[in-house]
């Protein structure tokens, strides 16, 4: 049975969740190894794989592996590894993605430095199909009260983010009902309650464009998002302000989802959509007399479902 005690020695415990996703593990393992912070774990979860991954796995023998016979998803890997979490600090890596060396070191002086801060995140270097690729202005990203810019779309990269374990015990953990944007909806419960400091410094990097991508997988991912979105809006700790700012990005992302199953002629979920932006427009606009002086989301940064 694992020790999932925690080490009041051991500052960062390092989730990977991999399913057949042999052929980059590899890579993200060592530059988790090659980082110059060097307290930390390792966490791989093998969520069932049928590829080499079991094998590749004997070849780090300081990794604490939890393996499952069958395929789980991403959430429930995720949080096994939280489970079994012992460092006072949580990070995630992508078994596609890459740590530059001082990635953990820049993120630990961080917190030590400001004491208050619960969660921080870096800026990344993508690569799509072995190309550099510059992100869009959508992408942007915030630090300090980030929940209005988290409505849009995910700006927090899993791989990029530490975070006291203590918010985990406060916020949940990820949601293994959701296919997909299961980090989005994390993200929002993160921000809604907590600032989230952002860290200039390019110190990851994001592989893009392969099949196996969540990404690639499902069609329409603002379907996902909603969910999130109505779950967060049954919270009551949320202020006036972030419900009609909920409000705004549901009226937009359920347009959104209306005029892309119209253009499919999907007529049944296009009236669904269609109902549901009505219902959450009178909403939004009742709560709006609550809320003065609130300016809407850009409507640009909420389009991004169409884009791509």
């Amino acid at each position: 049975m694992e020790n999932t005690q925690k080490s009041e020695n051991l500052t960062v415990s390092v989730i990977i969740p991999a399913f057949n996703r042999a052929w980059c593990l590899e890579t993200a393992l060592r530059s988790v190894w090659g980082q110059t912070f060097r307290n930390f774990e390792v966490i791989v979860v093998d969520d069932g794989s049928t590829d080499s991954t079991p094998i590749l796995m004997h070849q780090f023998p300081q990794v604490r592996v939890h393996r499952w016979e069958d395929n789980r998803g991403v959430s429930a890997a995720r949080n096994r590894g939280i489970q079994m979490a012992r460092g006072q600090w949580i990070c995630f890596l992508d078994s596609d993605d890459q740590w530059v060396e001082n990635k953990l070191q820049v993120q630990v002086d961080w917190m030590q430095v400001h004491p208050e801060c619960l969660a921080c995140y870096t800026d990344e270097i993508w690569i799509r199909n072995g190309v550099r690729v510059n992100p869009k202005n959508k992408h942007r990203k915030y630090s300090g009260d980030i929940f209005r810019q988290c409505l849009p779309l995910c700006i927090i990269s899993p791989s990029s983010i530490m975070m006291r374990a203590s918010v985990l015990e406060a916020i949940g953990r990820f949601d293994t009902d959701l296919a997909a944007c299961e980090d989005y909806d994390l993200w929002l419960r993160l921000a809604s309650r907590y600032p989230v400091d952002f860290i200039p410094e390019k110190l990851i990097i994001k592989t893009g464009g392969h099949a196996d991508q969540l990404s690639q997988k499902y069609r329409g991912m603002d379907r996902f998002r909603v969910y999130a979105l109505e779950k967060i809006l049954k919270q009551d700790y949320l202020s006036p302000q972030q419900s009609v700012w909920v409000l705004e990005a549901l009226v937009e992302k359920c347009s959104i989802l209306h005029t892309g199953y119209s253009n499919r002629g999907k007529h049944e979920e296009a009236y669904i959509y269609e109902q549901a932006a009505e219902q959450y427009r009178r909403m939004r606009d009742r709560k709006g007399n609550e809320a003065r002086g609130i300016q809407p989301i850009e409507k640009e940064m909420l389009l991004h479902a169409l884009e791509d």
